[in-house]
């Protein structure tokens, strides 16, 4: 078996999602090729061939790809995956763009989010926000998926020695272009690859409130911020902070959950952390079900009690 690993990357560094879909493809077995399609990514193919576990690196350096746009890198996707038995990229934004593109320009269908891998061709995935894992099996000739990294540990950065070799296939579609993007800079973790996530929800009262209480025990602590999509909705925070099904999906090792209530879509998010800490003036909040320690009382006198002590 021969396994198309999609990199994901900003055209300077290798994002560390990257690393838990090689995990998955290791898993699979086979040979693993990486993917790095950009723009002056060079160093990206260079930190991608020192990677444990891959065997291969194809570096498509060309400006249709700077940005890589869904259209193009999907194409590309197709055309170079035609030679392999699988074909996977991470469950996030770019993948979930990616990939189902790729899918259909090869004719084939593809399995989303996958957390377990069972044989090459049987995988699980989460379905109904996570209350239930089905086990799904392909017959395809090529298997497409996405992979859910908080689901698997991501390999060593270093340990591999793969050969990077370029590929002169250019595919632009020609049917989109890339016009800006607004990036939201912070000196904290980034949300999905933190350690310590602290998250607040409608009960913080206001985006003023949010900062002024969950700010001091994330600097303590540092840790990445994140919210419920109550708060999100009620503009407490931006919408790249939402952790839950339609936002990030999150698996830390410390998970504090302030003013959150614990609705299915906020828990299909962030379930899988390792240690889940509630704090909220509602005992019978439904987060309580799936925290390990829960503190019952009012936020804006327990979080800045807590940051006190630590």
């Amino acid at each position: 078996m021969s396994i198309l690993v999609i990199a994901e990357h900003d055209n300077k560094t290798l994002n560390g999602a990257t690393l838990n879909v090689v995990a998955a493809a290791q898993k699979i077995g086979g040979d693993i090729t990486v993917l790095v399609a950009g723009s002056g990514a060079q160093a990206v193919a260079d930190q991608a061939a020192q990677v444990a576990g891959v065997s291969k690196v194809l570096l498509a350096d060309n400006a249709a790809y700077a940005n890589q746009l869904a259209e193009n890198v999907a194409a590309l996707v197709a055309e170079l995956g035609k030679g392999y038995s699988h074909i996977l990229a991470t469950s996030t934004t770019t993948g979930k763009n990616i990939l189902p593109r790729a899918a259909a320009l090869l004719d084939v269908s593809m399995i989303s989010d996958i957390i377990a891998v069972e044989s090459p061709k049987t995988f699980k995935r989460p379905i109904y926000a996570g209350n239930a894992i089905a086990t799904v099996e392909s017959s395809e000739a090529i298997v497409v998926a996405t992979v859910r990294g908080t689901a698997f540990d991501p390999v060593a950065t270093t340990g591999g020695s793969a050969a990077v070799e370029a590929v002169s296939d250019v595919q632009d579609a020609g049917i989109s272009k890339f016009v800006s993007e607004e990036i939201v800079k912070s000196e904290r973790p980034e949300l999905t690859a933190a350690r310590i996530v602290v998250s607040g929800g409608r009960g913080v009262g206001s985006g003023e409130n949010y900062h002024t209480v969950l700010d001091p025990l994330a600097d303590k602590l540092g840790a990445a911020q994140g919210a419920s999509r109550a708060a999100v909705d009620a503009g407490f925070v931006p919408n790249d902070m939402q952790v839950g099904q339609t936002g990030k999906i999150v698996a830390p090792d410390l998970y504090i959950a302030v003013g959150i209530s614990g609705a299915i879509q906020h828990l299909a998010g962030m379930k899988d952390s390792k240690v889940i800490v509630a704090i909220n003036k509602d005992e019978e909040a439904p987060i309580n079900a799936v925290a390990d320690y829960w503190l019952v009382g009012d936020l804006n006198t327990v979080v800045p009690e807590l940051v006190s002590k630590i």
